[in-house]
């Protein structure tokens, strides 16, 4: 989120695109969706044909991404409910509504996994990491908390 004067001295709060907000929920949505099918039907063979300790960590391996997902949908979620006037930007920041964190995948256990299972960790960290990255960008540019420092900041858009 950040804060822009624009010519006409009308202060305008950016957000995030709706459009970029919806695209990524599709997304989001698509891939848990694929997850499921895929992880409660489509795998029984390729988890069968592992070794014990395998299929611990096939398991291990659906539930982090139906975890990235997860996290992943309702940041979106709160994001539309700040686009449409439910929650406010600032309470959107609070941790409670941030992303949460991605379960760590070794790189190793990925390499280990049937292709299908592979391709769908890698989805699921790389759409993690580019809403993490969003998520982020809206601290970055947040008005100061003291009336003094976001006038602050006003005067200094304004030249």
């Amino acid at each position: 989120m950040a804060i822009v004067l624009r010519m006409t001295g009308e202060v305008t709060e950016l957000r995030i695109h709706r459009k970029m907000i919806d695209s990524l929920y599709v997304e989001a949505m698509v891939l848990a969706d694929e997850a499921r099918g895929y992880f409660d039907q489509g795998a029984r063979v390729e988890r069968e044909a592992l070794d014990p300790l395998g299929r611990v960590t096939f398991s291990c391996e659906s539930l982090k991404v139906t975890t990235r997902l997860m996290h992943v949908i309702a940041w979106l979620l709160t994001q539309r409910a700040v686009d449409s006037g439910e929650l406010s930007p600032r309470d959107a920041l609070d941790p409670a509504r941030r992303l949460g964190d991605a379960p760590v995948t070794d790189r190793d256990v990925i390499e280990q996994m049937p292709a299908d299972a592979r391709a769908l960790i890698n989805a699921s960290i790389d759409l993690h990491r580019r809403v993490a990255r969003l998520d982020g960008a809206q601290t970055d540019s947040l008005p100061a908390d003291s009336p003094v420092q976001w006038m602050q900041a006003r005067l200094a858009m304004a030249f």
